[in-house]
């Protein structure tokens, strides 16, 4: 990949079948804006500085060693050179274990993406894998040590070329259980699935990337360019609270099943069922008055 420097390059097995290969990053946050701390009495960049947690004095960098927090409060020195015994040799090579289904892992497992190339030597073989896993529609799983770790990685096709994963290690994935546990049992009625399942049928789409903007990015790129110009800050767009309401109406609402003018002759039939009674209460008060009057006329026998 012209312009960009492989974070690794070593060799991507299977069998006795070999390719030479590199990593290159496909996600990074190198693009966003980046601030630096300043002093604002002076305008200077600030420094980090190790300072000692009791005495508050500054630690030379000679002196600065790992420690392990201990149950009783103290720490358990470790030196530099110990913690690079345990890193794992590395041979350069990423050896696939096992062919499996695609989408048979679950993306809570997923760490960082790189993309998977061949070198200039090794182009047919590397083919050979990619066609293959597509044929087959299958992901690879490998394993090898990358940046001092060894780490489980999921190879799939991408394009021309083979995309890999590093993959989280079971302990570091925490359960769902206990995210949902809290959650009460719900039965929801068929209407309101139904018409759930209408709304979603009317926003099926694609994923398009390129349509999704960084609005918080954009929105330090305005207040930077509006420092530099010497203008006013920009304001902060008035945020609308949506009506409260029921899920139903709601849901009826989002899927234009409930309008305005669908309301009107409910309220019409209403108010004209109410002018029916006016009606009827005056026919019946003229009648009372009517019979009242004739009453005196009407002679005893």
């Amino acid at each position: 990949m012209a312009g960009h420097r492989a974070q690794w390059k070593g060799f991507l097995k299977v069998g006795e079948v070999s390719c030479g290969v590199a990593l290159y990053t496909a996600a990074s946050t190198s693009d966003r804006i980046a601030f630096n701390t300043i002093n604002t009495a002076t305008g200077n960049r600030v420094n980090r500085v190790f300072v000692d947690s009791e005495t508050e004095a500054p630690v030379p960098k000679e002196d600065q060693v790992k420690g392990f927090e201990l149950e009783n409060g103290s720490y358990l020195l470790i030196d530099p050179e110990e913690i690079a015994a345990t890193v794992p040799e590395s041979n350069k090579t990423l050896e696939i274990e096992a062919f499996i289904p695609c989408g048979t892992v679950d993306d809570v497992y997923f760490d960082k993406p790189y993309y998977l190339t061949p070198d200039k030597t090794s182009s047919d073989a590397f083919a050979l894998l990619r066609d293959g896993m597509k044929g087959d529609k299958v992901a690879a799983i490998a394993r090898t040590v990358l940046f001092r770790r060894m780490r489980t990685v999921l190879i799939r096709p991408h394009g021309k070329g083979l995309i890999a994963t590093t993959l989280q290690y079971d302990y570091e994935v925490r359960s769902s259980k206990k995210a949902f546990e809290s959650l009460p049992k719900i039965k929801i009625e068929h209407e309101m699935l139904d018409l759930a399942k209408h709304i979603i049928s009317t926003k099926i789409g694609e994923f398009d990337p390129a349509t999704f903007d960084d609005r918080y990015e954009q929105a330090l790129a305005a207040l930077v360019k509006a420092k530099v110009d010497g203008k006013s800050l920009p304001k902060r767009k008035k945020v609308e609270v949506s009506r409260p309401n029921d899920l139903l109406a709601a849901l009826r609402e989002s899927a234009g099943l409930s309008t305005k003018s669908d309301d009107k002759p409910n309220r019409t039939a209403a108010n004209a069922n109410k002018g029916v009674g006016r009606q009827r209460a005056a026919r019946g008060a003229g009648q009372k008055s009517a019979s009242s009057k004739a009453a005196p006329q009407r002679k005893a026998g």
